[in-house]
């Protein structure tokens, strides 16, 4: 992977742009304490192609997506690519072992212009300290990012690489479906190069499955945008449980 230079630090711009809607992780919290916790952030503009951290950096800081898109990539020793996840607004970057003498162990790479909230760990960890509701909230969230990093490597796992590419369209539709007459779209343009790093294999594994998909009516493409036509049908590919067992918040790219 080419390596791009990291964005700009300097972008500070003020405070009250930070005010958007709550989702993703941000949902977690009433809106007092999501101010609270916005108000120790620093925002920061990135144009797309641009890494915000690169896999390997010190993990000192907690990232924030409040809008665009960003999306995780890790690397493997001997040269693949695989794209962990493709975050939107609301969504965090990074865990409670930042701060903590770690590193990151992907690269984020912003895939739309964004704007993100930069909070350092220990002032962090000073707030969560003063408000254990706020500490309950925020334990909450990681627990979800975690059931939905595990329910990811249960689909790869367990139902190979067309299972994977079933439950990957399914969390693309839950995370950036728009409801069409004549089935669900993905409101998010992916090239199969792309669909295959989330669920590594390759490209042209990808086209062959993607095809049969269209042949057997489960899917179809226009424009570069697939539209789930099918989704029982997927569901059975991937062995993907019936909600509530498997909610819409785990559910999810």
């Amino acid at each position: 992977m080419a390596m791009k230079q990291p964005m700009e630090r300097s972008a500070y711009h003020d405070k009250s742009s930070l005010e958007t809607e709550q989702t993703g992780f941000s949902a977690f919290f009433t809106e007092e304490q999501w101010k609270s916790i916005q108000g120790l952030m620093s925002e920061r503009r990135a144009e797309a192609g641009h890494f915000l951290f690169w896999e390997g950096e010190a993990a000192d800081k907690l990232i924030f997506v409040l809008s665009g898109k960003v999306k995780l990539r890790k690397s493997t020793e001997d040269g693949k690519e695989f794209i962990l996840s493709i975050l939107q607004s609301g969504d965090l970057i990074g865990g409670p072992e930042a701060g903590r003498h770690s590193v990151y162990g992907f690269s984020a790479e912003v895939a739309e212009e964004a704007t993100i909230g930069v909070l350092p760990w220990m002032d962090l960890e000073k707030l969560l300290m003063a408000s254990g509701e706020l500490a309950m909230r925020w334990m909450n969230g990681m627990a979800l990012q975690q059931r939905i990093a595990e329910s990811k490597f249960r689909d790869l796992l367990l139902y190979g690489k067309p299972g994977a590419l079933a439950s990957t369209l399914i969390r693309l539709a839950n995370s950036y479906g728009v409801l069409r007459k004549d089935g669900m779209e993905i409101g998010l343009r992916l090239t199969n190069a792309e669909l295959a790093e989330f669920i590594g294999t390759t490209r042209e594994s990808v086209n062959r499955m993607l095809a049969s998909m269209k042949d057997d009516g489960i899917i179809t493409v226009r424009n570069g945008l697939i539209t789930i036509v099918d989704q029982a049908a997927l569901r059975r590919i991937c062995g993907c449980p019936q909600c509530p067992a498997c909610p819409k918040e785990v559910c999810r790219i």
